[in-house]
């Protein structure tokens, strides 16, 4: 039975690499290229939000690519935290790139 007060965050939603029909769900300009679970983690918790990962999950769609998710407590609408964790995700990858020069 599914957990109405968790959304599922996978790692395909941000990349940046896939089309909407392979699963990414934000603008390109919010995306990511090929982001890891744990990046997406360090973004939920600057957000503040509460998650649990599960490493060894596959997309729907790409089963047998276990690139884990995040199960996320539900504050508001999944769209919205999406697109918020895609904003922090973006501003995570700019500073690592800063530090890297």
């Amino acid at each position: 039975m599914r957990k109405q007060d968790k959304i599922i965050i996978w790692p395909v939603y941000f990349d940046s690499t896939k089309t909407r029909g392979d699963g990414r769900r934000v603008p390109k300009s919010l995306g990511a290229s090929s982001p890891k679970v744990l990046e997406i983690k360090e973004a939920v918790e600057k957000m503040g939000l509460s998650y649990e990962v599960v490493l060894d999950a596959g997309y729907p769609k790409t089963p047998w690519l276990k690139k884990g998710m995040l199960l996320v407590t539900k504050k508001e609408s999944k769209e919205k935290v999406i697109r918020k964790i895609g904003e922090q995700l973006l501003k995570i990858r700019s500073d690592t790139e800063e530090n890297r020069t």
